[in-house]
């Protein structure tokens, strides 16, 4: 008999009833956008929530990337890292900047602060870091490289949602953090994100600028887009968020349970990390060489069990972005790593079945 299928990721979802609640409310407000009063609700508990102080949500992540590089008027070249997915580095380049990708470390996949003043120039502005499957980078190192040099620091956070360093949230470093609220987070809105912030000057902007520059009096006195959140997001997020910190449970225990059955296959590789609340949003896996993943999918993929090689390839050998220099440690990480099924509902049979398809490629 042919096994179910089994898919990398299913959104995590609060029980429908409880977001009909909210849909009732903006059937009978007839208030779906404009910043109405489910989107400030949402970002009024998500500030309480992540221990912050500003958080101004937009249609997505990618936009959430678009207005921090344009309210922070970052120009020239920006120093990002090679290994994260296509939308940090294609929308550098999309406000006509050049990213100048640095290689990563090899045991936290992040970038390495190690090798970050050497691809400075004066046409540097920013640095912009990607916390890699929610594990933090080196975040006082790259500040102090910022402050050094006077540039800038975006953080994509797109994975790093109730993540915590020296029990302050890896939110709160850097200029902007851009977050991602996709169906396949953590902590979903649909679609949607955010920028957090803990600078007042640049929160507004960000708030005039998602909304075509309009101030609260409707003058329009920046440049800006549309990159509202709906009030239907909003309330899928409202909901949602009650149930964030058992999601996380879940997950963490799902995590756990693959690191105890591959923890004696000597082929593969887990993430370092270094913090109070890795938030478990992936399971990735490094394997020895991209041979051994190649053999690996296919036997998961003969048992209907469907993974993802994220983050690949490596964004410095993409010709878009050429010319760029060789990053070895990068292009052997993006080569070599997958990601395997893992969701807060996903049974711990199916882990088990995951685990032994592994085993014996």
């Amino acid at each position: 008999m042919t096994s179910p299928s089994i898919y990398v990721t299913k959104p995590s979802l609060a029980p429908l009833e409880q977001y009909v609640t909210y849909l009732n409310t903006i059937w009978e407000t007839g208030v779906m956008t404009h910043h109405g009063p489910m989107v400030q609700r949402l970002e009024k508990e998500l500030s309480t929530y992540l221990k912050v102080k500003h958080v101004v949500c937009v249609s997505n992540g990618t936009c959430a990337l678009q207005l921090a590089i344009r309210a922070t008027d970052i120009t020239g070249e920006v120093i990002t890292t090679p290994f994260t997915f296509i939308a940090t580095a294609n929308i550098i380049a999309w406000e006509r900047c050049r990213p100048v990708f640095v290689d990563i470390d090899p045991d936290t996949w992040n970038i390495d602060p190690e090798k970050i003043e050497e691809k400075i120039t004066d046409e540097t502005s920013a640095i912009l870091p990607v916390h890699v499957f929610s594990a933090p980078c080196d975040v006082d190192l790259i500040q102090t490289i910022a402050a050094k040099h006077g540039l800038k620091v975006i953080y994509d956070a797109a994975h790093a949602i109730a993540v915590e360093v020296d029990r302050k949230s890896i939110l709160q470093y850097g200029d902007i953090s851009a977050m991602s609220f996709h169906a396949t987070k953590l902590f979903n809105t649909a679609e949607g994100g955010a920028c957090v912030t803990d600078n007042d000057f640049l929160a507004e902007r960000i708030r005039r600028m998602r909304f075509f520059g309009f101030d609260e009096r409707k003058d329009i006195v920046d440049a800006g887009m549309n990159a509202k959140m709906t009030e239907v997001s909003a309330g899928l997020g409202l909901a949602n968020l009650k149930w964030l910190d058992r999601v996380r449970r879940n997950r963490r225990e799902k995590y756990e349970l693959y690191q105890n059955l591959l923890s004696e296959v000597q082929f593969i590789t887990f993430q370092k990390y270094d913090a109070e609340e890795y938030n478990y949003s992936y399971m990735p896996i490094l394997f020895d060489s991209e041979e051994l993943l190649l053999r690996a999918m296919d036997r998961l993929i003969d048992g209907n069990i469907y993974t993802r090689r994220y983050f690949y390839p490596s964004l410095n050998t993409v010709p878009i972005f050429a010319p760029q220099d060789s990053l070895p440690v990068s292009e052997r990480v993006a080569r070599s790593i997958l990601c395997l099924p893992l969701y807060d509902t996903l049974p711990n049979e199916d882990i088990e079945r995951i685990c032994e398809h592994i085993r014996q490629a």
